[in-house]
């Protein structure tokens, strides 16, 4: 009787051994933890439909940014939830507005912690869309620009690490990065939702953000979701406006996608966890079908090994627990 020479199964047979020959390793820098911030004092605000996330106001943001921070992760994303919303989201742009408040209160209170902002109307606008909307219910592309640069500006002077534009309009990037260079802030990166997909898994965070469209949909300026051609054009163009990182959102769905992105660019590649796909996870745990640290691991580990070199996640705690732990697998 022969047997194969070639035999896979010897570098899987212990622990110790299976994690010298690890291809893929996630690690706690790897992780960006997404928080929502409200107006007010002292509040700490479930989100029903995303079972371990809740809503903070900025007093409160910083003792749980500060638990972050002592697990190693080094950056936090923030979504502002304002009290008033109007047609033009003014509220997005104001000196004393949640987000601006939020990353005074954050970077006062931890310095080194890397503090990027979203950029972006929809959670502002009384009407849920990403930008302003014109006569016919259609959104004004080049108004907005305006507007988002006036935003991303206002997180930098409030001390923003580095702004995420998220909203999808074309030359958003450009406008930004203008922006912030003439203001003197030429140091300060964007990392860009380059690839951002018009997908049904962000319904619980529209409910976190109290940002669902009051009317029609996104899926004139967001990605049609079977395309992947259309999405390196998107970050081909994002790069050349400035760009200093860029995403893929949603994750799971668009694993081809990423590793697509990484293999076609030379800058770092970030993929959202979005919350549909947390929410499904966290579901399947509470009816007791799925080991929702096991699951958790092999997920974040599967964008990793897909390209991303930035994961942003509602696991991130309890993922840099576990990576700290040892226990990742």
């Amino acid at each position: 009787m022969s047997f194969p020479k070639d035999r896979p199964r010897r570098l899987r047979l212990t622990p110790g051994i299976r994690r010298m020959v690890r291809e893929t390793s996630l690690s706690v820098d790897d992780l960006i933890y997404p928080m929502f911030v409200v107006e007010g004092n002292g509040a700490k605000e479930t989100v029903e439909s995303m079972p371990g996330v809740f809503r903070f106001s900025a007093d409160v943001l910083v003792k749980e940014a500060r638990e972050v921070a002592d697990l190693g992760i080094p950056a936090v994303l923030l979504f502002g939830i304002p009290d008033e919303k109007d047609p033009e989201g003014s509220s997005a742009y104001k000196r004393s507005g949640v987000v601006q408040v939020a990353v005074k209160t954050l970077k006062d209170a931890l310095p080194d912690l890397v503090v990027i902002t979203d950029v972006c109307l929809c959670e502002y606008t009384d009407h849920g869309h990403c930008g302003l909307i014109k006569n016919r219910g259609e959104v004004d592309n080049d108004a907005t620009l305006e507007l988002l640069a006036r935003t991303a500006l206002s997180h930098v002077r409030a001390g923003a690490d580095m702004v995420a534009p998220s909203d999808m309009m074309d030359g958003r990037v450009g406008r930004i990065r203008e922006a912030l260079d003439e203001s003197g802030y030429i140091n300060v990166p964007i990392m860009s939702y380059a690839a951002k997909y018009c997908s049904n898994f962000y319904g619980p965070f529209r409910e976190a953000a109290e940002s669902a469209p009051q009317f029609g949909d996104r899926k004139s300026y967001q990605m049609d979701p079977p395309n992947v051609r259309e999405a390196v054009r998107e970050v081909v163009m994002d790069i050349g406006e400035g760009a200093d990182i860029v995403m893929v959102k949603p994750a799971l769905a668009y694993l081809d996608v990423i590793s697509l992105v990484r293999d076609l660019v030379d800058c770092p590649v970030a993929a959202y966890n979005v919350s549909g796909e947390y929410s499904m996870v966290k579901a399947a745990a509470e009816k007791g079908w799925i080991n929702e640290s096991a699951v958790m691991m092999e997920l974040l580990t599967s964008i990793k090994r897909a390209g991303a070199d930035l994961i942003l996640t509602y696991f991130a705690p309890d993922a840099a627990r576990l990576i700290r732990k040892g226990e990742g697998f």
